[in-house]
């Protein structure tokens, strides 16, 4: 049999250039080399320079012209005087000069007639909605939502402890709650029926499951029955005999479903145990009175008013 592998056609051999090896036309080098991969040292291209070279002396052009460098009290204020800081309140006193003149008509017009002028309504709740953030969300949310374990009124509905007119919320956010920095704050105390031995635990529970009863939560009828008499005794006169509350003397309506400290078991027989006794700051010194406007106008509308 003959042998073909003569026939077979062989590729030709690879020629690997030598890497060491250097073309005439080839730069210098940095002498960095790796996998056989050699640094050109080639100059930078001039264009480059020039624009480096610019932003040298751009920047120190920038350091006399602008505050730059930080001193012991103070950096350096630059030859332009240029300020942040009194831009800024520069600015401030530009919008506030704006908007005095609605201050101004705030103070000038009945709390009443407010919502009569669109323009002075819409500055109003405007203003009052900044006021309420810094000054009021902290215990009542930034949306006016409140937190009901604390005790913190939601502003939302419609439901008014001591008046929602206008001029009702204006009085309280003035005076506040129960606090002892205004004579005309606010005043309720309910009794601690509990705490100061006026009803025993079981006239208290039976009063409880009363009180659910009221607003068709889930109660032990029995109990109820009997906790019916308790409560005429001790709760009506501010409650009222069906639990629709009194709100200008802060008792709250307890025949519906929103509740200032919850609707449960629980929170309710806390309330009659111990009572509850919330306070509220006045804001008469710490706001101007156009500021108390244009908050009493933002709460206002916020759960519809009365």
């Amino acid at each position: 049999m003959a042998d073909n592998s003569d026939n077979k056609v062989k590729p030709p051999s690879r020629q690997y250039p030598d890497p060491a090896v250097k073309l005439k036309q080839d730069p210098p080098t940095t002498g960095h080399s790796w996998d056989g991969i050699e640094e050109y040292d080639n100059p930078m291209p001039r264009w480059w320079v020039w624009i480096f070279i610019i932003t040298i002396v751009w920047s120190v052009g920038y350091w006399i012209a602008y505050p730059a460098w930080p001193g012991i009290q103070q950096a350096t204020s630059g030859v332009l005087g240029y300020s942040s800081r009194a831009n800024v309140a520069t600015e401030i006193a530009e919008f506030e000069a704006r908007n005095e003149q609605f201050f101004v008509q705030l103070v000038d017009t009945d709390l009443g007639e407010i919502r009569d002028n669109d323009e002075l309504q819409r500055f109003a709740v405007n203003a009052g909605a900044s006021v309420f953030r810094a000054q009021c969300s902290q215990c009542h949310g930034t949306g006016g939502a409140g937190v009901q374990a604390a005790g913190f009124p939601n502003l939302l509905n419609d439901e008014w402890l001591w008046g929602g007119t206008l001029e009702d919320i204006h009085e309280t956010i003035r005076y506040g709650i129960r606090n002892e920095d205004f004579a005309e704050a606010r005043w309720s105390e309910m009794p601690a029926f509990g705490r100061d031995g006026l009803l025993t635990e079981e006239e208290i529970d039976e009063t409880v499951h009363f009180v659910l009863s009221l607003s068709g939560s889930d109660h032990d009828a029995d109990l109820a029955l009997a906790g019916a008499e308790h409560f005429e005794i001790n709760c009506a006169s501010c409650h009222g005999d069906g639990g629709e509350g009194d709100y200008f003397i802060g008792a709250p309506a307890l025949n519906t479903q929103v509740w200032l400290y919850g609707g449960s078991y629980d929170a309710i027989y806390e309330s009659i145990y111990y009572s509850r006794f919330g306070v509220m700051p006045g804001f008469a010194n710490r706001l101007r009175d156009a500021e108390i406007r244009a908050v009493a106008a933002y709460v206002h509308q916020l759960g519809g008013g009365q």
